[in-house]
This record gives C-alpha cells, sequence and structure tokens, in this order.
C-alpha cells in the first residue's frame, strides 16, 4: 500500500478546493515581475512548472499592493495597483496554465516591508514602520505611519484582491502578521508605540490586520479565500538579536500567549487559513531556517494553532520528509504542507512521491546560497542544486544535432552535473573517478548531522547516472595519455581541489579537515582549528557536538570574514551556535608552530600558546589543475569545471557545469 496516501487527500481553503496537501509556500520572487508591476515571462514559466509537478495550490511570493507609501523600485516584486491592467494580462496567462493542471493558485499581497527591508532592494526610499524605530540593517531611524497612509494602505489591498480575482486568482494570502514585516509591526507591542486607534491594546495592533481583510472580503466577496502568513511567536531576544533552538530566554516580540489569542482574534476577523512558522528577521534563522535547524522545526506552534483555532493551518519549515509530513497531517499538526525551497530544488517533488519516486526527488540542502542569499545580495531568486530555477525558458535543455562522446574526469558535483546533463540532452558521457564514490567534497561536507542532504545529494547524483545509463567508474585516476589515446569528441576535466596545508612541526598531530570529516583520523579531547571559514565553523560545531573542547584560531578580525554563507539567516546561527557550545575564540591570530601539545599564536596582545590534542587545518582550498594544464593544448574541445577551474562552492560548480553541458 502506498504510505503517504493521506498527503493526496483532497481538502480546502474556505470555498476553494485542493487535489492535495500540498502548497508551494511563498518565496520572494525577485528577478520575476517586470517594470510595470506585472509578472514577467520566468514568472509565469516558474510557477507554472511547479503546478505541472503535481503541487496543489501555488502561493505566489510577495506582489505589493502599495507603491506610494512605501515606494518599491522596479522591476522587482509584482505590483497589483501600480499598472492594474497590465497585471491582469500577465497575471491571467499565468493562472490560466496553473489551473490546467489541476491546481490552484493564490496571490500573495504584501503592505510592505516597513523596518526589515533588505537594503540592496531599498534603493533611496526612506524606511517606514508603525513608529521611530531603529531600521533592521541600516543605522537609520524608520518614519512612522500616519493614520491616512494606513487608510491608503487598507484601499490598496482591497484594489488589488479585487484584481486578483479578475486576473483567475483563487484566492489570495496576505502578507503578513509575520516575520515582523510591516502588518506585524503593527501587530508586535516592542515595535507599535502609537497611542492612537493603531497602538496600544491587542486588538488595537491588530487593527491594521482586521481592516485588511475587511477590506478585501467587501470588494470581492464572502467566499473569496483570504490567507494569512503568521508567526505566533518572534524568537528575539532583543532588537536584532535572535534566540537558539533549545536556549531559555525571555522573549521580547510576540510571546505564545499572545500568539494563541492573535490568532483567535484574526480567525474572528475574517481569516480563512493560518500559514504558520516563527520568527522575525532579528531571528531570522528561524523564518529561513539553514541547516542548523532541525527539519519540521514549526510542528509544535502549527500544532498549538490547529488546536486554538478552527480554520486549516498550512505549514513550511524544511518538511520534504514525506513520513514526516505524512505524520503531521494523521495527526493533526497541521492540515496542509507547505514545500518552498524544496519545490525550488525540485519542481517534480509531488509528482515523484505520488508516483513512489521519491527516492529520484532532488534533495534541498538548505544551504540558501542561489534562494535567500542572491535575493539578499542581488535580488534574484535561484537555486544552488537547480540551475533551472526562475529560469526554466532560459535554461531549458538544448537539443543536439549530433551525440558526442564526452570523457568526464572526475565525480564530484561539477562531474555529476556535467554527465546529468549531457546524458539527458543525448550525448554519450562517461565519467572517471578517482575515489571510491561520487561526491568529492560533499562526502566530507556531509558528514555533520547537520549537512545529512550534502551526503542525500550524492547519492541523488549517483541514482541519476544509473537511471540514463551513464557509464561510471571509480577508483581510477585518469592519465592525459589514457585521454589522448581515447576516441573522445570533448573532454570535461572536473579533478577539483585539494586541502592547503602546512607545516607546523609536529605535523603527525596536524590534520587536514577532509581526513578528520571522513574518519581517516580520530582526533583527541582537545581540539584547535586554524582557520574561521565555512568548513572551520561546521567542523567545530560538529566536534563539539561530540563532547570536545574546541577552539577556533583566525588570522582576520572575525569568523566568517570570507567564503561564508551569502544568506544572512546561514551565517548568523552558525555565528551564534560556535559560543552557545562553548567553543572558544581567537581572533587576529596567527598559528606559528605545534609541538609538545601546545599552538603558538601571535597575537596583537602577544604571544599565546594553547593546549590541544590535535590541530586541525581549514584554511582552503587550491586547484587541483595539473591535467587540465597538461591536456590544454593537445584536445580541440577541453573544458575545466567545478573546483579545478575555480574554488568555490557548491552552487557555481553545479550551475557552471550546467552550462557548459548543456551547450556541449
Amino acid at each position: 500500500m502506498f504510505p503517504y496516501a493521506n498527503l493526496f487527500e483532497k481538502t480546502r481553503i474556505g470555498s476553494c478546493e485542493l487535489k492535495n496537501r500540498f502548497a508551494m509556500a511563498p518565496m520572494g520572487p525577485l528577478g520575476l515581475g517586470d517594470a510595470e508591476g506585472g509578472f514577467n515571462q520566468r514568472g509565469i514559466d516558474y510557477y507554472t512548472e511547479r503546478a505541472k509537478g503535481g503541487t496543489g495550490l501555488i502561493i505566489t511570493g510577495v506582489t505589493f499592493v502599495d507603491n506610494e507609501v512605501e515606494e518599491h523600485a522596479m522591476p522587482s516584486c509584482p505590483c497589483s495597483t501600480y499598472n492594474p491592467v497590465h497585471f491582469v494580462r500577465t497575471a491571467r496567462e499565468m493562472t490560466e496554465r496553473i489551473h490546467a493542471y489541476g491546481a490552484k493558485v493564490f496571490l500573495q499581497l504584501s503592505g510592505g516591508f516597513g523596518r526589515v527591508t533588505i537594503p540592496t532592494n531599498l534603493g533611496e526610499f526612506p524606511p517606514v514602520a508603525p513608529s521611530a524605530i531603529p531600521h533592521r540593517w541600516l543605522d537609520k531611524t524608520c518614519r512612522p505611519l500616519t493614520v491616512e497612509e494606513i487608510h491608503s494602505i487598507v484601499k490598496k489591498f482591497g484594489d488589488g484582491a479585487y484584481n486578483a480575482k479578475r486576473a483567475g486568482f483563487d484566492g489570495v494570502q496576505i502578507h503578513a502578521v509575520h516575520e515582523g514585516y510591516l502588518i506585524d509591526q503593527f501587530a508586535i507591542s516592542l515595535f507599535n508605540n502609537r497611542t492612537d486607534e493603531y497602538g496600544g491594546s491587542l486588538e488595537n495592533r491588530l487593527r491594521f490586520a482586521k481592516e485588511i481583510v475587511e477590506e478585501i472580503k467587501s470588494r470581492c466577496g464572502q467566499d473569496f479565500p483570504v490567507t494569512l502568513r503568521y508567526s505566533p511567536k518572534s524568537m528575539m531576544k532583543d532588537w536584532r538579536v535572535g534566540a537558539l533552538p533549545g536556549e531559555e530566554f525571555q522573549e521580547v516580540g510576540r510571546d505564545l500567549d499572545e500568539g494563541v489569542e492573535a490568532a483567535k482574534l484574526l480567525v474572528e476577523y475574517g481569516y480563512d487559513a493560518l500559514d504558520v512558522d516563527v520568527g522575525t528577521y532579528d531571528a531570522w534563522w528561524w523564518n529561513h531556517p539553514p541547516m542548523y535547524q532541525e527539519k519540521g522545526l514549526y510542528r509544535k506552534y502549527a500544532k498549538l494553532m490547529k488546536e486554538n483555532v478552527n480554520v486549516p493551518i498550512l505549514m513550511a519549515g524544511r518538511m520534504d520528509n514525506p513520513e514526516m509530513a505524512s505524520a503531521c497531517i494523521a495527526d493533526g499538526t497541521c492540515d496542509i504542507i507547505s514545500l518552498g525551497r524544496p519545490l525550488l530544488a525540485d519542481p517534480d517533488y509531488v509528482n515523484k512521491l505520488r508516483a513512489n519516486r521519491y527516492e529520484f526527488v532532488r534533495p534541498c540542502l538548505s544551504c540558501q546560497e542561489g534562494c535567500m542569499g542572491r535575493v539578499q545580495e542581488y535580488s534574484a531568486l535561484n537555486c544552488a542544486v537547480n540551475p533551472q530555477a526562475c529560469r526554466e525558458r532560459d535554461m531549458a535543455y538544448q537539443p543536439i544535432c549530433r551525440s558526442k562522446k564526452v570523457l568526464i574526469v572526475g565525480g564530484g558535483v561539477a562531474g555529476c552535473e556535467a554527465a546529468r546533463v549531457l546524458a539527458i540532452r543525448g550525448h554519450q558521457p562517461h565519467l572517471f573517478e578517482a575515489g571510491s564514490q561520487l561526491g568529492g567534497n560533499l562526502i566530507p561536507g556531509g558528514t555533520p548531522d547537520f549537512k545529512e542532504d550534502d551526503h542525500a545529494l550524492a547519492a541523488w547524483y549517483g541514482r541519476e547516472l544509473e537511471r540514463l545509463s551513464v557509464p561510471v567508474t571509480l577508483n581510477h585516476k585518469v592519465t592525459a595519455a589514457e585521454v589522448l589515446a581515447g576516441d573522445y569528441d570533448a573532454v570535461i576535466v572536473a579533478t577539483g581541489s585539494t586541502p592547503k596545508v602546512f607545516s607546523l612541526g609536529d605535523d603527525a598531530k596536524v590534520h587536514a579537515a577532509a581526513d578528520v570529516l571522513n574518519g581517516k583520523v580520530t582526533c583527541g579531547d582537545k581540539v584547535t582549528i586554524v582557520g574561521g571559514g565555512l568548513v572551520g565553523c561546521e567542523t567545530a560545531l560538529w566536534l563539539a557536538k561530540q563532547g570536545k573542547q574546541v577552539t577556533i584560531v583566525e588570522a582576520l578580525g572575525k569568523l566568517l570574514a570570507v567564503n561564508g554563507p551569502l544568506c544572512h539567516a546561514n551565517s548568523e546561527m552558525l555565528g551564534a551556535l560556535i559560543p552557545y557550545n562553548n567553543i572558544q575564540v581567537a581572533t587576529n591570530a596567527k598559528v606559528q608552530h605545534f609541538e609538545n601539545g601546545a599552538l603558538t599564536a601571535q597575537t596583537p596582545k602577544g604571544e599565546c600558546k594553547l593546549e590541544a590534542d590535535d590541530v586541525i587545518l581549514c584554511v582552503g582550498y587550491k586547484e587541483e589543475d595539473s591535467l587540465y594544464k597538461e591536456l590544454e593544448f593537445a584536445v580541440p574541445e577541453l573544458y575545466c569545471l567545478g573546483d579545478a577551474r575555480k574554488v568555490a562552492n557548491i552552487m557555481y560548480a553545479i550551475w557552471d557545469a550546467f552550462e557548459v553541458a548543456n551547450h556541449l
């Protein structure tokens, strides 16, 4: 019997029937709108592809209703009121295509970001808020909204929802009494110091959200579904300071008691469903959970909401494990499972699961390099492991005129991705790997329990290459002579990188991080890690969780100064986990030598000695491109990919490999 049948039951949100219990969680649609506030072709293709993949309910990312009170640069996110005719025209094309697959689609309507607007998206526009409070990212004080401006935004919600209904959307989601966005800033007393009808009591602080749902229902009808993105707890210790999982702290934002009370009021006001998570931008790693958060981290909060209100509860939060998702439906934790980043990684997740082919779902790493990191830095939504995400038409597989025989040297992510794409297009790749398994740096990188999805990605590549009948030869180091003797039309060198190492004296106790992570060496109880980048910090956290005494020595002035995660949710959480797990840190410290169980380092305060049973070097990698250099002037069609070309990250290894393999 199919074990996940309950995930494919029909369900309802108000008057809207859904074909299954999966929703696409809303994610910022940066890069998916045009200069007139409509959806561009990328946006239309992107959402349609997830409907084609079987998802029952598509919830778009932020669509602004206002572009006057809180002005936004365009093209950025869509705006349903900026040019209504154009918005309806472009959105109608999208909703019609989505409906062809039996899916429903809700438009997420935003009242603005207020104090949490990401600076790269803010431009020259002054931040607004309920009161004169600090901006989340900038050293600025926000301008309080006037009552007239609040009324204007409320009316724009009615206009925006009316345009959405006209464009064929089946309902809307309000963004949000959640994550500390503008409407949430009104709802939370820490942010709201007003003395008028929009401040003070909980009912007054929720008045903005109440008037929004009332306006939409009056314009679109009582049977038009209006859902709400809702965070019943803020997870804030202070301004810009979030709490960690399991930490005891005094909540300064919305606590759970008020969260329950507010939820009851919001449902009473007319919201047809609550889409539940926890956190704020001040505790960003809750709303955008990195790999350091457990899977299903919102379950107990969704269950609390389910027990206190009588409307459907949607829940996301690293819910890509179908066994966990099925259990949540069965035990009443929630009614609908929302998938955000997993649908970036694999738009066909739901159909693959329905066909009992879950092992072929491409896993999300929760790295946030391609999604939130790029939204934060470049105002563009993408995916690290799926180069086609948000670029479905531009990055479609290219047809070939003649099948080529292609040698791929190296079975890391770059080599595997190149082989996968070449095989799909009809070429004949043959992959050789010097080691005993595919995955390259995914193997040591995935050793910590919080990096399990690295190993899942390596395993996925193995299954994909087997499914595509790609010949794979392991334990074979290819030589230049073999390449030249072979009858290949093209050669791809993806030989990866090697750890940078240097002598410190007692080198029997000095190890590369990969050797420790791969289990080639076992460390003692006291470990000093040289290098406070991503590898160093993650290795330190892994060892500390084993009960070891760990010290990080970093030459620069702070940890994660270079090569860290793009997304602040990842880097800030990892940075906070270091002291929380009693890991000692010495910055501005340059190591000199290690002998007699002591590592000597030079610091601004002079020389210091650190006791250590073992020293782990996490000082970066260098390109292993020797084979490429041997072949550079001997092979007509030759490519160098991944770390062999330039040491970077998983995302660029996959993206570069896709680009080359898709045009070879």
